[in-house]
């Protein structure tokens, strides 16, 4: 049955943010086979690397040209410095509203910020084996969130959103577990297809998810569309986690 409460928008442009130095720091720690990143601000300071920056510009100089349809009357963003700075760098002076919204931040690793795969497999066996009982969508990390965890954020912001936004154009910075949870809750998904679709697809950096109000709901219209950055030669491909 499709969400009748989240109608009333005309579209939903979700944006994930550009490359951040956490980004990068993965990168290095699985060519080096490490068992942590060499990372230390808090997951909500870190910031966008220097092609983060440009993807973020990129993003904002497709826009300025982009058609009507698809220009945002509202920007809703996550309050994590590298969604917010790519918002910010994104929209530059146009006059748009940006509001951060707590429920779109990124999902909370818990104990295992900071760790990759191979960390976390050394350090927490215990652990490792009940994630493989429980699985990816389900499972919590000690002190974390499950995605389940981040589909009820993605519903409540729903909820909100279909309630005196008839007809705005409402773009959304923010994390790709986030938007994944918005394809599971919009399209109904069950949780073997969109862990399908994790698996088979990485999102990029500044690139677009969108959906089109269609009928009582959303229709998908893009997926991990990078016309932004590809337009100035500015994407990263990335390990799936």
């Amino acid at each position: 049955m499709e969400p009748r409460w989240c109608s009333r928008p005309h579209s939903l442009t979700l944006v994930r943010h550009g490359e951040s130095m956490g980004n990068q720091a993965d990168e290095a720690a699985r060519a080096a086979s490490s068992e942590e990143l060499d990372l230390h601000e808090r997951d909500a300071d870190v910031e966008l690397s220097d092609l983060g920056r440009d993807q973020a510009s990129a993003v904002g100089r497709w826009l300025a040209d982009a058609p009507e349809d698809w220009r945002p009357t509202l920007v809703v963003t996550s309050p994590y410095r590298r969604a917010a700075d790519t918002a910010r760098t994104a929209l530059g002076d146009a006059d748009v509203p940006i509001v951060a919204d707590e429920r779109l931040r990124e999902r909370d690793l818990g104990a295992y910020d900071g760790l990759t795969g191979r960390g976390i497999r050394a350090r927490h066996p215990e652990e490792a084996a009940r994630r493989k009982k429980v699985g990816k969508f389900y499972y919590q990390p000690p002190s974390g969130e499950s995605w389940a965890d981040v589909a009820l954020r993605v519903r409540s912001f729903l909820t909100d959103l279909g309630h005196g936004y008839e007809g705005e154009r409402v773009w959304v910075f923010t994390h790709q577990a986030v938007i994944m949870s918005f394809r599971y809750v919009l399209e109904g998904l069950d949780e073997q297809r969109l862990l399908e679709i994790d698996r088979e697809i990485q999102i990029p950096n500044a690139s677009f998810t969108r959906f089109e109000r269609s009928g009582d709901g959303f229709g998908l219209e893009a997926f991990a569309d990078t016309r932004a950055v590809s337009k100035h030669s500015v994407v990263t491909e990335e390990e799936s986690p």
